[in-house]
């Protein structure tokens, strides 16, 4: 399955010595983490992520059918949404849209997670070197802060031609917010292009990001930057789900924050900070290493909704 080249690399800490071309120190760890309390959500607030979770299961379709936004469940599930972009072949470039939603007035850019039945999706994943953000597209970032290769790279592929349909669309709607969203490998890259768009936009368009399933996509330096520039950002994890534990925190890797942990359905909790370890309700401590997690809880559901290939209905 995807991604599994990439937890098998978390395992091993030997490996992990060839993988870095940016000097970075082994004993590189997270600041002492300090007891913060998390805060149980209400069916309320639960309900309110459906339509971020439906944009996230409607990247795994086929671009054919999402242009008129002919999906099935996902795209049934929010009308009115006019995609105006589609591309990648879910192979060497994952699949990916963009379209305006007229009820948030917002622009959406959704990528397509990990398809465990394209095997270039999965040599992205296994991809462990790190690099420092491309300072074209991030300008005055750090070099401090360094992030996920494959995921950089795929990223920069389709950034400028995500901006200029942003762009475009900001223009021609009139729109005020800008959301970015995916699933797994997809959660990675709406990570990126949050940060990316942020730095990109005007600060007039409010961004916000809602991902799933999300492996850590680079450093300390890189949680800590993000959470600074992005605060509207969620990453839902479900239940047992073994991806969000990966790249490993001993490779250096860290979360920003903005978790959801769905415990089970119906019961989901919002964790603070960047990888909550203190709270055996979040992630962190839920699923301390790969043999504890469960591969399956990361197609979902989350809330009802499956994201994946086969979900695609």
């Amino acid at each position: 399955m995807s991604l599994f080249f990439t937890i098998l690399t978390s395992l091993s800490g030997i490996a992990s010595v060839f993988a870095f071309p940016v000097p970075v120190s082994f004993s590189e760890e997270p600041a002492a983490l300090e007891r913060r309390e998390v805060t149980t959500l209400t069916s309320s607030q639960l309900a309110d992520f459906a339509p971020y979770t439906e944009f996230a299961r409607a990247a795994y379709c086929p671009s054919d059918i999402v242009t008129g936004w002919q999906c099935g469940e996902a795209c049934a599930a929010v009308p009115g949404f006019e995609v105006s972009l589609t591309g990648g072949d879910g192979n060497a470039l994952q699949l990916y849209y963009v379209g305006y939603w007229p009820q948030e007035n917002a622009v959406v850019v959704a990528h397509e997670g990990t398809d465990p039945t394209q095997f270039l999706s999965d040599l992205t994943d296994a991809d462990i070197i790190t690099e420092n953000l491309d300072s074209s597209l991030f300008p005055g970032v750090s070099s401090d802060i360094w992030v996920h290769s494959g995921f950089a790279n795929e990223q920069a592929q389709t950034a400028t031609t995500i901006l200029t349909e942003t762009n475009s669309l900001i223009q021609q709607y009139s729109a005020t917010n800008v959301i970015t969203v995916g699933h797994s490998l997809g959660g990675a890259l709406a990570q990126l292009d949050a940060l990316y768009l942020t730095l990109q936009l005007p600060s007039s368009i409010h961004i916000k990001s809602i991902t799933y399933g999300t492996p850590r996509v680079g450093n300390s330096a890189y949680a800590t930057y993000f959470d600074s520039m992005v605060p509207d950002y969620t990453r839902v994890n479900n239940e047992l789900d073994i991806v969000p534990i990966v790249p490993g925190r001993f490779l250096g890797f860290l979360h920003p924050h903005g978790e959801v942990h769905i415990i089970a359905p119906d019961d989901a909790v919002s964790c603070p900070g960047d990888d909550d370890g203190t709270d055996e309700q979040c992630t962190d401590l839920s699923v301390p290493n790969i043999l504890d997690g469960n591969i399956v809880d990361h197609l979902g559901p989350y809330q009802g909704i499956w994201i994946g290939t086969l979900f695609c209905t």
